[in-house]
């Protein structure tokens, strides 16, 4: 999976939001001033300076921590070079230049990578999403917040397929793409990751939260559950369509590509539309069912359990949907409320350095 220190290099069709926001480097070169061999402890550390993000930032920390890998996608959003270190320290620690923090809490951690490295701004101490506050039910936020993923994904991807239509598949967007047979199967491998998270969520949903809505009022889901039932041929048939198109002996055909790019186009209105009736409609009564913390977490963790593919295969593709704030929002969500094996699962397995 490689999730937790991978990096890759994306088309300019698959540029994710948090690219969308990072303002230009800072000119100021300002270099920290703390001498190599000291270790400044984060609790006490004085402010810091904002570097330049060509500076190289390592990271030391055991492989199989949840601090750590929060740590690693803070320091991925700031968009800077990142090298990670394995270390049996039990304590993350953080290397820029020759100024070196360690300990502390994760909110001193995060702070100090806020300092250092000021835009995008990752740190919303409130969940002050769209109509929700702290009262909201925990697996609504993480709904909400898959919603705004998935969403982004179809835009983008429905972008990607006009263009190729556009373009009669005769020439790539970039030289990073590669022939235009090579860009099919990116935008198929892309489509994939979409599909996989569309269908979990759906399942989740109708296996976690549905029932706990409909045992208060039987009936509720009717609506949603019909929507899902008609959203999954037109995901089937997006892939068959993407599978014709990758086989075609004679080049790619512009008319199977407009035939694509419309079907993409009516799936993003379908579930912009069915995502917009859950918000309104059904999420703000599971507040309303009045569940403790307990149980909150519970559900929460049933439902990540039920989406454990998604985010074992692509946890790096749903937080690529998101804007910094969101995906740290939630990560938050799983950091703080998710079970800590199952979470490290999700994380912390296959390590890339």
């Amino acid at each position: 999976m490689g999730t937790c220190f991978s990096s890759s290099t994306k088309s300019t069709a698959e540029i994710s939001p948090f690219d969308l926001v990072v303002k230009p480097p800072p000119s100021s070169t300002a270099a920290a001033t703390a001498p190599p061999t000291q270790r400044i402890p984060t609790a006490t550390a004085t402010k810091t300076e904002t570097v330049s993000f060509a500076a190289t930032v390592r990271l030391y920390g055991p492989p199989n921590s949840l601090v750590t890998s929060y740590l690693r996608f803070a320091l991925l959003h700031k968009k800077v070079p990142l090298r990670f270190v394995p270390s049996e320290d039990q304590k993350p620690t953080i290397q820029i230049g020759s100024e070196t923090v360690s300990g502390g809490s994760l909110e001193v951690l995060l702070r100090y990578i806020e300092d250092k490295f000021p835009e995008p701004r990752l740190m919303i101490w409130k969940f002050n999403l769209e109509g929700f506050d702290e009262a909201t039910p925990l697996i609504v936020r993480a709904i909400w917040l898959q919603h705004r993923s998935m969403l982004w994904h179809m835009e983008r991807m429905l972008r990607w397929s006009e263009d190729l239509a556009a373009r009669g598949g005769k020439k790539a967007v970039d030289p990073s793409v590669g022939t235009p047979k090579m860009e099919i199967r990116k935008f198929a491998k892309s489509y994939t990751h979409l599909q996989e998270l569309m269908l979990e969520h759906a399942q989740m949903e109708e296996r976690i939260l549905f029932p706990v809505l409909e045992s208060v009022d039987r009936g509720m889901c009717k609506s949603a559950n019909e929507e899902h039932g008609r959203e999954l041929p037109m995901m089937n048939g997006i892939k068959e369509d993407i599978k014709s198109i990758g086989v075609l002996d004679s080049g790619i055909c512009s008319e199977a590509l407009f035939s694509l790019a419309s079907r993409f186009k009516s799936l993003q209105m379908m579930c912009k539309t069915h995502f917009e009736e859950e918000e309104k409609d059904l999420l703000p009564m599971v507040e309303a069912a009045e569940m403790g913390k307990e149980k909150q977490k519970k559900l929460l963790n049933q439902g990540l359990e039920v989406m454990s593919g998604t985010h074992s295969n692509s946890f790096d593709f749903l937080l690529e949907g998101l804007t910094p704030q969101e995906a740290m929002q939630y990560l938050d969500l799983l950091i703080k409320f998710g079970d800590p094996d199952l979470i490290s699962s999700f994380l912390c397995s296959d390590v890339v350095d």
